[in-house]
């Protein structure tokens, strides 16, 4: 049978997502505490990848194994043998064949900006200090609405059939004490929202033109765009699947 486990991590301490041979990933620590339980191997393939140091408040990802009589269990379980940075909350049947990676309709990320030091956040959001002007950062935004090719955002040397992705959210809000990028695609390109917070920030403090960065988005040339903004700020917040894929409430 095949099972989708819905999880969240702190990814300060981890590599990524990915296992890895030389480093420690997320989806290593996951499978061997199921293999531990479910007493032999388990392999698990995860929804999105997410690089060194960046957090997921929801990833689901997906597994085969004989029909789990109680997976209420196996979720306690498997959370005992876990890192206190790491936690499962459900696991459950989907129809076979599902993949976890492409079943899913959307992805969703935020990236996380404090202007002042805050040691609750350490880790946890960017610290960004001096003035930003939100509003030509959102002016900015809205443009990734209009394009598909976002060449210039992605990391060099990646292995893709091509670099189109459909935004069809992308907005700056001030929460509280954050100021929070939203963004929502079907897809995302590895290095993505990071570069393209690095750039916005860049239109924020007056370093770039509105007209530059649209710019930026034409030309497919990572070497326009501007640095990646720190890995501790983004989140992989939301995960879509359709209805029939979602746990029962």
């Amino acid at each position: 049978m095949r099972y989708f486990i819905q999880l969240s991590y702190k990814g300060t301490a981890y590599n990524g997502w990915q296992k890895q041979n030389n480093s420690l990933g997320v989806q290593q620590v996951i499978e061997e505490a199921m293999s531990k339980v479910l007493r032999q191997p388990v392999d698990i393939t995860g929804s999105s990848r997410t690089d060194t140091g960046v957090h997921a408040e929801e990833q689901f990802a997906h597994f085969d194994f004989d029909e789990i009589t109680d997976t209420a269990k196996l979720v306690y379980q498997i959370n005992g043998l876990i890192p206190r940075d790491v936690a499962v909350q459900n696991i459950y049947a989907v129809p076979e064949e599902t993949n976890s990676r492409f079943a899913a309709t959307h992805r969703r990320y935020e990236y996380r900006i404090s202007q002042n030091k805050n040691p609750f956040l350490h880790n946890l959001a960017y610290v960004s200090r001096g003035e930003l002007n939100v509003e030509k950062m959102n002016q900015a935004a809205a443009l990734l609405l209009k394009y598909i090719d976002f060449e210039s955002f992605s990391k060099i040397h990646t292995q893709v059939n091509n670099f189109r992705c459909t935004i069809t959210e992308a907005v700056w809000e001030q929460k509280g004490d954050l100021l929070v990028f939203s963004v929502q695609s079907n897809r995302f390109l590895r290095g993505m929202v990071r570069a393209l917070v690095g750039t916005m920030l860049e239109v924020g403090k007056g370093k770039r033109t509105i007209e530059s960065f649209e710019e930026v988005i034409i030309a497919r040339d990572r070497k326009k765009a501007g640095a990646q903004a720190p890995a501790e700020g983004l989140f992989l917040v939301e995960v879509g699947y359709p209805k029939e894929l979602l746990p029962a409430s």
